[in-house]
């Protein structure tokens, strides 16, 4: 039985859902999983996160091209109207949605991954990789103080027009996949010590304090021991404020210096709450859901 994993991603809106993707299907081991990507440039770098098979179909509508009625899927996107969804249900003898809306509800013949939800057929669970839970991961020395992830993407180029929220600060940078290549430069000139996306990793799990619009690597690099703060961006979901809200971690709304400057000031009193390490949860959930 085929097995897929369709997740929403693009220059419009970050890999945020693509690195979650890529965590599901590598802790999820030697199952043979088909990474279903609405962009074909990311399908093409998803082997460098550990995924053997991708595919990128364009838009949503070109799912039942490669997966054939009676297979089996996760699904990772708010691309989907409610009819969709469902015919969607009835396509695949599995569906396995992940939702960060905690208004959502699980329907009829799904099964849900949330943040916030609990009961049957529903793992409340968020994905974050093992390595940045990895023993000794968040004791380890920290090589970088300060470091700046905007995202992944930055169509409308907002790290620049809000680049006065970081005056003074001299963060390190770590530069995002879907900059254009004239952004990119300027960027560089911009902050001297900056890191290239393939750096990701690194930077996240080295960070003592890391400024970031990007939900994941918040919950990366607090898994890691690390500071984050949290940039709501204008154009972002606000899905993750309220378990940002419980994990006790700073979030800096309208690009606002001043409470971006407060936030660091009293960053080391500041007392984060302990993530919950669940990832082998969500593992037996799907594994037991997929009959494997």
């Amino acid at each position: 039985m085929n097995v897929y994993y369709y997740v929403h991603t693009g220059h419009r809106i970050g890999l945020d859902r693509f690195r979650r993707a890529c965590t599901i299907i590598r802790s999820l081991g030697d199952i043979e999983i088909t990474l279903l990507c609405s962009d074909f440039r990311i399908a093409n770098e998803a082997k460098h996160f550990g995924v053997k098979n991708s595919v990128g179909i364009d838009v949503i509508r070109n799912i039942p091209n490669i997966a054939h009625n009676g297979s089996k899927i996760i699904f990772d996107s708010e691309e989907a109207n409610p009819i969709m969804l469902e015919d969607m249900r009835k396509y695949f003898s599995t569906f396995i949605r992940v939702s960060d809306n905690k208004d959502d509800k699980k329907e009829q013949n799904e099964f849900l991954i949330s943040p916030y939800l609990d009961g049957v057929n529903i793992c409340n669970a968020y994905a974050v990789d093992e390595k940045f839970y990895a023993e000794g991961a968040s004791e380890k020395e920290k090589t970088i103080k300060l470091s700046y992830f905007f995202g992944d993407d930055d169509y409308e180029k907002d790290l620049e027009k809000n680049i006065n929220m970081i005056d003074g600060l001299n963060p390190d940078l770590l530069l995002g996949f879907y900059y254009f290549f004239d952004y990119e430069d300027m960027l560089k000139e911009q902050f001297p010590t900056h890191h290239e996306f393939e750096d990701y990793d690194e930077v996240i799990m080295n960070s003592e304090v890391l400024i970031t619009a990007s939900p994941q690597a918040v919950l990366e690099n607090l898994a890691s021991g690390g500071r984050p703060i949290y940039i709501q961006r204008d154009d972002y979901t606000t899905d993750f404020l309220e378990l940002f809200e419980e994990l006790n971690i700073p979030i800096v709304k309208n690009y606002d210096k001043k409470c971006l400057s407060n936030a660091i000031k009293s960053i080391y009193e500041h007392k984060y709450s302990k993530m919950r390490q669940n990832s082998n949860k969500m593992v037996k959930f799907i594994k037991e859901n997929l009959n494997l």
